[in-house]
Parts: C-alpha cells; sequence; structure tokens
C-alpha cells in the first residue's frame, strides 16, 4: 500500500543547449561568440563531427534527448527536474570579461519541452551570459513555454521562490535552486531587490542555512518534498569539500531539506544518503557540446546517469534510486555501453565508499543505490 504514495523524481545534472547545440537545432541563433579561442559556434559542432561523424542539420527538437525519451516515458516519473545551463535569448548585450556565453535560441525552447521537463534549475554561472535583457527574456521564454524556473529572477524575491510542482494524489514537490560562487557565478549576478540576477550563496555558512531555513518554513508543509537544486563547485574532480558536506547536511538537519541535486562538475561524483535523505553532490553534465575537446578524458565526461529518485512523502525518506547509464555522441544522449556502465559503477562505488554507499549494476544496465 505505501508504495503507490511514492513519489518519484528524475533529476540530471547540466542541459547545456546553447552553443553548439543550438547551432544543430531548427532556429540557431547567430553563431558569434567570444571565447578567448572560438569566436564561432559551430567551431564545436566541427569538433563533435570530427570526433564521432556527421550530425544532421537541423536536427529535430527531440534529437538531443536520443535514447532518454523512451526511459523517461517508461520510467514515467512524476517530477522532472533539470539544471538549464544556458541564456535563452536573442540578446546581443553578452556578459564583458567573463570568457564563455551560453545561448540558445528562443524558437528553440521546444527542445526542452520535448522531454516534458517541469523544472529549470536557473541559479548558474550561465544563465546571464547575456545580460539583464538575456535573463528577462530566458525566465519570459520558460514562462510562456509552460516550464517552471527557480533560482533567477528579475529581483531578490523571485529568484528565491521555489518552483511549487502539485503531484496528483501524493503531495506537492518544492525546488529551490542556489548557486555559489565556486562554480564560477560572478558574485555581480547575486539578484538584489531593486536588480535581476541569481539566487546566489555568498558562502556555505551557518547564517546562510538558517537564512534557507526561515525561507522554507514560509512554504513547506506536511508531506512535501522539497529539493535544493545547487550549482556548487569547479567544473573536474572527484573531491568533494568538507564544506559542501558540513552544509549539505546541515540543509537537512535544519532546513528541512529532503532531495540535494548537486551540479556543476561535468563528471559524476559520490552520492550520500544522510538521515535516509539523498545528497547527490555531482550530477554530471547530460547534455553538453563538449565532443572532440582534449584534455580530462580520465574523467568520462561524455558518461552522464539519469537519476530516478524515489521518495516516501509520508515520511520524507529515500525508498530507492536508480540510475541510467548514459553517453553523449553526436549532441544525443544514448544508452550507454555495458564497459561504461561498468566505468560508472566503479566510479560510484569507489567515490561513494566514503559515505557509505555502493551501487549495483543489473543486466539492464541499470544502477540501484545501496546505503548504510
Amino acid at each position: 500500500m505505501l508504495s503507490h504514495f511514492i513519489i518519484t523524481i528524475f533529476m540530471c545534472g547540466d542541459v547545456m543547449t546553447g552553443r553548439g547545440i543550438d547551432q544543430i537545432l531548427p532556429h540557431p541563433s547567430v553563431p558569434h561568440i567570444y571565447e578567448p579561442f572560438v569566436r564561432d559556434a559551430r567551431v564545436y559542432v566541427d569538433l563533435a563531427e570530427d570526433a564521432h561523424g556527421p550530425i544532421r542539420k537541423p536536427a529535430d527538437f527531440s534529437y538531443i534527448w536520443g535514447d532518454a525519451l523512451a526511459t523517461l516515458d517508461r520510467e514515467a516519473p512524476d517530477a522532472r527536474i533539470i539544471n538549464l545551463e544556458t541564456s535563452v535569448t536573442r540578446s546581443e548585450d553578452y556578459w564583458r570579461g567573463k570568457g564563455i556565453n551560453y545561448r540558445m535560441h528562443p524558437e528553440n525552447i521546444p527542445a526542452i519541452t520535448k522531454a516534458k521537463i517541469d523544472v529549470c534549475a536557473l541559479a548558474n554561472n550561465h544563465v546571464l551570459d547575456w545580460g539583464y535583457a538575456g535573463l528577462a527574456e530566458t525566465l519570459q521564454t520558460l514562462h510562456n513555454a509552460g516550464l517552471k524556473g527557480a533560482g533567477a529572477g528579475r529581483d531578490i524575491r523571485e529568484a528565491e521562490a521555489p518552483a511549487l510542482l502539485e503531484v496528483k494524489g501524493k503531495g506537492r514537490v518544492l525546488v529551490f535552486s542556489f548557486g555559489a560562487e565556486s562554480s564560477g557565478i560572478p558574485e555581480s549576478w547575486a539578484a538584489a531587490e531593486k536588480r535581476p540576477g541569481v539566487n546566489l550563496l555568498h558562502d556555505l555558512s551557518e547564517m546562510t542555512v538558517h537564512t534557507i531555513k526561515a525561507k522554507i518554513r514560509k512554504v513547506k508543509r506536511q508531506g512535501d518534498i522539497v529539493i535544493a537544486s545547487v550549482h556548487w563547485g569547479g567544473n573536474w574532480g572527484f573531491d568533494i569539500p568538507r564544506e559542501q558536506t558540513e552544509f549539505a547536511r546541515k540543509l537537512i538537519d535544519e532546513a528541512g531539506i529532503d532531495v540535494i541535486h548537486g551540479h556543476s562538475s561535468h563528471h559524476v561524483k559520490g552520492i550520500e544518503v544522510y538521515r535516509d535523505k539523498p545528497i547527490i553532490y555531482g550530477c554530471g553534465d547530460f547534455i553538453n557540446d563538449y565532443e572532440g575537446i582534449s584534455g580530462y578524458e580520465w574523467y568520462r565526461g561524455d558518461l552522464g546517469l539519469m537519476y530516478f529518485v524515489r521518495m516516501d512523502p509520508t515520511i520524507g525518506k529515500l525508498a530507492g534510486l536508480r540510475m541510467i547509464p548514459t553517453q553523449v555522441k553526436r549532441f544525443r544522449v544514448t544508452r550507454a555501453a555495458k564497459t561504461d556502465a561498468i566505468w560508472l559503477r566503479d566510479t560510484l562505488n569507489r567515490e561513494g565508499k566514503q559515505f557509505g554507499t555502493r551501487v549495483e549494476l543489473d543486466e539492464d544496465n541499470v544502477l540501484t543505490l545501496h546505503w548504510k
């Protein structure tokens, strides 16, 4: 009887549909970009094609999700949450001096809605790449498409507000989105009373935890599942700083958070289950345009996971976590080969050992989390 009330949440890491990805979609942005070494977004398409072969152009909106769409249909999660790491805009007002500027054309927004995404976390280091005009158009485009956003807004009140999902017959899911400066978010991007921006974590202190607790207490009801979607840390490296583990645990102990959805690392990181609540420190990238770029192959940034988190809202505890291994090839998500799934299994077991978690890989290439 209890399983009837389980809420299943799909989560993944960075969905970076700007730059090269945007260029293969039906409505590509003007291709000029302002990076130190690359001035045309189409260069990233060329690199991917050199690595793995031709990409049809224009690709239909569902192309980039590839095998993930059938998996989502089969798993039928109650909520679908991504970190949307791009500005969605026609703006030409790029953020000077930042170096990397991600942009997807607003008419390509069906590339997100095709996967029936519910919530886009926006407190990241690319949502303001094309200035305040770009942020305003991003927010409006998501709203017009029926997508809920969290973590960025026209002022601090909007940036701090959670996205709220009603799960019929089961309860509510609330998603708060936070971004840390350690992920590359400029301090000047912080939303203020009369300034647009992101919900920036200026530090991971006890005071910050208390501030978040006060926000959550205003909206959380009995039976709600509250998710903290946090963009933090660097792009590469398996190490999880002590301040992150302490902050995540305090969000659970003191602020009433039930699930930590961590991202920013371009590869998967260790998973902790603390007081029967999951802490995914780094989901890894899910969709990006990094094919053909060398330098960090050891981290296997081409591999990702579809996380299906099962929460029991009656007690606010983790009921199970299944993960589907994926690989991006020719800008398209595919099911990972067995050898790659084994690599992910071994990596999660190595990195999860410190937290008392391990995963098992079944015959269908599905990973299941076990915890003490």
